[in-house]
């Protein structure tokens, strides 16, 4: 059983500047919830109960959103929102919500490490903060299911556009059974021409605890940081390691184009706006 999570979230969001300098891009919202909000409900729909966010400077607000505000509910109660206030005290009931802080931004590989108290000897889910998968059963869900199949890490996959494969993390395996690979290997950021296919690793993960092990004996690699893949490439030499293709869609808001992309989609299937926005972009495509 799968109890425990981490959600790295720790980074600069450079791409978001100016609005990410004073506000982690985590919190940016997605229609009416930040980011990382959706996250932490995929986990605890999952049956998550304990999650580790790694922070780093300029962060707070996140700790601070997962936090209750007994201002704002006696606000709410007094003026009868209690729809609101509902809302309000579910985020801090989600799940045990913990914080440590990352150091030094020495890539996702650094940032797993912090975990390694927090989750002691038993498997874990990873989920980016930055990735919004839309998926039923939830992907970290589907996640558990293999991993309690075969008791191995597993990891989520999308296929991708081959002349994009250079911004992903890229397995090289063959399939076991249906949307399921046996991984054999995998390759950050590869060519088109190097890349062993088109099939990304998809920011969800179940790791088995050895996986600080090879963690503790990866170099500085891309950028001059601790990547999580080199661990995992380690890890796949020596044990099984699967890659599932998920059934739903994902969401990268790792910069504005795509953030943008994921407002709309999100908001088309919004019970409140989600009628108007629909008609407001059919008549602005009638303009363009």
């Amino acid at each position: 059983m799968i109890r425990k999570a981490v959600i790295p979230a720790a980074g600069f969001g450079t791409r978001f500047l100016p609005a990410s300098k004073s506000q982690p891009k985590e919190m940016l919202p997605i229609v009416d919830t930040p980011t990382i909000q959706y996250v932490v409900e995929e986990a605890a729909a999952s049956g998550i109960t304990d999650i580790l966010i790694i922070i780093g400077k300029g962060k707070r607000a996140i700790e601070e959103h997962f936090d209750r505000n007994f201002e704002l509910e006696a606000e709410l109660e007094a003026s009868g929102k209690r729809e609101e206030l509902h809302a309000m005290r579910r985020i801090s009931d989600l799940a045990n919500i913990y914080f440590v802080w990352q150091k030094e931004l020495s890539g996702l590989g650094n940032a797993i490490t912090y975990a390694r108290d927090h989750v002691g000897k038993e498997p874990f889910a990873v989920l980016l903060g930055d990735t919004l998968i839309a998926s039923q059963p939830p992907a970290t869900s589907q996640l558990i299911n293999i991993f309690e199949r075969y008791q191995e890490s597993v990891v989520v996959l999308e296929e991708v556009d081959p002349k994009k494969v250079e911004r992903y993390g890229i397995i090289k395996g063959h399939e076991i059974d249906d949307r399921l690979l046996l991984a054999e290997d995998f390759i950050e950021k590869p060519s088109m021409e190097e890349a062993p296919s088109n099939l990304a690793i998809a920011g969800r993960y179940i790791f088995t605890p050895e996986i600080f092990d090879y963690l503790d004996r990866i170099t500085p690699g891309k950028n001059g940081e601790l990547q999580l893949t080199d661990a995992m490439r380690l890890m796949v030499a020596e044990r099984a390691m699967y890659g599932l293709c998920i059934e739903g869609e994902r969401f990268d808001i790792g910069n504005k184009l795509d953030f943008l992309k994921t407002n709309i989609a999100f908001g088309l299937n919004h019970p409140e706006i989600g009628k108007h926005l629909r008609a407001y972009i059919k008549d602005l495509a009638t303009e363009l």
